[in-house]
């Protein structure tokens, strides 16, 4: 008898393989670049949108595992998902506290980012009503324009810090606006805010660098770093080589092959019209599992080491590719065809789709069946 795993291989139209040993690795790497500076900087990692799409219940005791000691989500239910698989480490919620939410934050053990005095005001309110010290982080808005604390509420806390009573300060954090430009001046602007307002309210650790804020270099690092998609192998520095490692491999199933007369059209709309005679092969995914119709005409998959267009409409569940020039003993039903992996990577399919690898990563389609597996860097459990 086949085992579960082995049923629900076969049924898939599409698997996700997803490599938790790149994915540490790349923590790892980027741990180690905030040591390089010669002083101590702790590594967060960044979890929200399911771990950029590679299953936050996985990733997160994953990192733990690998020295991993907080964790950044964005919203209170994915922190909670995460709180039971990571029983004793902090856990941030960037969004903040939303009203009425106090109590499952103290439950769950959950600190808010607050990004506004009136966030900080509940939360001091919860602090007085539950008869205990609660940890927050205070957020700092140095050009985002988005959330945190404006300059005027970042003055008023200056000049009021009892405002504070009752809450422990676990961090003082900013986000950057264009880390990926290393030659934008508004970086060493931010910085400049951040350090000013850090000097003024001293007695927590502090965060301002991303995952393209790390290779800004030590000035940037402070206390903690927090990466988010460079641990799944986004290239955090746009137009050089990327020094992170792939994470993910999508491979799709041919489910019919068919041969077109020249003049003929594929798909909806008649969006392609055969120039000549064609094999046109149907794969198992589309835009309803992340496979973004803007890639119509626009994209390749991979079969034996070898591009192969995609051509038509991307419809809801099939994409159709044209396997002319592939041999038939590589394209026919039951074959394996690459969307995503060593021949074309997110940050490829991304530019190809007009969009970026972030999109590409957290629109993975939860139809894929998933395998996780330990394929790159063998240091699972190093000491931190």
């Amino acid at each position: 008898m086949s085992s579960p795993v082995d049923d629900a291989s076969r049924r898939a139209g599409a698997i996700l393989t997803i490599d938790l040993g790149a994915i540490a690795a790349n923590w790892r790497g980027l741990r180690d670049a905030g040591r390089a500076g010669g002083r101590p900087v702790d590594c967060a990692a960044v979890l929200k949108a399911d771990a950029y799409g590679t299953g936050l219940a996985v990733v997160g005791p994953r990192l733990a595992v690998e020295g991993c000691r907080q964790f950044f989500v964005a919203h209170i239910d994915e922190a909670i998902e995460l709180r039971r698989v990571v029983p004793d480490h902090p856990i941030y919620v960037l969004n903040g506290l939303l009203a009425g939410t106090e109590p499952d934050f103290v439950e769950h053990g959950l600190t808010p980012v607050l990004n506004h005095l009136g966030q900080l005001n509940a939360w001091r309110a919860a602090a007085q009503r539950f008869n205990r010290a609660l940890d927050a982080v205070i957020h700092l808005d140095t050009g985002m324009n988005r959330l945190g604390l404006g300059p005027d509420d970042a003055q008023a806390l200056i000049n009021e810090r009892g405002r504070l009573r009752g809450l422990r300060l676990a961090l003082f954090m900013s986000h950057l606006v264009a880390s990926e430009e290393q030659a934008n001046p508004i970086n060493g602007e931010q910085l400049s805010r951040f350090r000013t307002f850090v000097k003024a309210m001293p007695g927590a650790p502090s965060s301002l660098a991303n995952s393209s804020g790390i290779f800004l270099g030590p000035d940037y690092h402070f206390d903690l770093m927090r990466p988010g998609a460079a641990l799944y192998g986004i290239n955090p520095l746009p137009g050089q080589a990327n020094p992170m490692l792939p994470t993910v491999t999508l491979q799709a199933r041919i489910l019919q092959v068919r041969r077109v007369d020249a003049l003929q059209t594929v798909g909806y709309g008649a969006a392609w019209r055969a120039a000549r005679p064609t094999r046109v092969a149907t794969i198992g995914l589309g835009y309803a599992d992340g496979y973004f119709r803007a890639l119509v005409n626009r994209s390749v998959v991979y079969i034996a080491q070898q591009p192969v267009p995609v051509i038509g409409r991307i419809s809801m569940d099939l994409v159709t590719i044209d396997v002319t020039e592939v041999a038939e003993a590589h394209s026919q039903p039951g074959d394996s065809v690459e969307v995503l992996g060593p021949n074309l990577s997110p940050d490829d399919l991304a530019e190809r789709a007009r969009t970026n690898g972030y999109e590409i990563m957290t629109a993975l389609g939860r139809r894929y069946h998933r395998v996780y597996i330990e394929g790159q860097g063998d240091a699972a459990g190093e000491e931190a």
